[in-house]
């Protein structure tokens, strides 16, 4: 790791440098979403983008603390999913979730994480 912090590396395998930047933009609009609508599934996103920051500087605490919040946030897309599937916003906002799911758990994400972070 070079000296002082990042918000991006892209030494990092795609999977990985994919989901920090997912997680930065999901961070993005939770900040616009609770400004106006003071939902607190928002602030979940906002804590996924200080994951993200911990990815990017390859520390595990971060890659877990983004796996957590990335799944905390499918299941509650899940759940608002089940009770109002036709609404497109919701299908696109789960679609995103599993998205984000999928490359933090990708086995090239878990194996650089396992072998590199500290």
């Amino acid at each position: 790791m070079s000296q002082g912090r990042r918000w991006f590396d892209p030494s990092q395998p795609q999977t990985l440098q994919g989901a920090v930047l997912f997680s930065y933009l999901n961070g993005g609009i939770a900040v616009l979403s609770f400004l106006s609508s003071r939902a607190p599934i928002y602030a979940l996103l906002i804590i996924g983008a200080i994951g993200a920051n911990g990815i990017a500087n390859e520390r595990r605490w971060g890659y877990y603390l983004a796996l957590v919040v990335s799944v905390l946030f499918f299941v509650t897309q899940l759940i608002e999913f089940l009770y109002n599937p036709f609404v497109f916003a919701g299908m696109l906002n789960m679609l995103f979730s599993v998205f984000l799911v999928a490359l933090l758990l990708h086995p090239m994400s878990r194996s650089y994480q396992r072998i590199y972070f500290h």
